[in-house]
């Protein structure tokens, strides 16, 4: 997942939405959404796939490419 963590970050901040609200429509803590954009952790695959779902772009997007150059 080389570019999951920045383009989490880039995806919530671009919609307006903290970490809390985030974690929230997804099902993990603020604790972990962090961890997640810091690279310290990664997740399982099916908070990948909220995550896509939630932002509306496939998972491929959110893992494999940058999102913006």
């Amino acid at each position: 997942m080389i570019y999951f963590a920045e383009n989490l970050k880039l995806l919530r901040i671009e919609q307006n939405i903290g970490q809390e609200e985030l974690a929230r429509k997804i099902g993990v803590s603020k604790g972990i959404i962090s961890m997640w954009e810091n690279g310290l952790k990664e997740p399982r695959i099916s908070s990948v796939q909220k995550i896509a779902e939630f932002f509306d772009i496939t998972i491929d997007e959110l893992v494999r490419y940058p999102l913006y150059k």
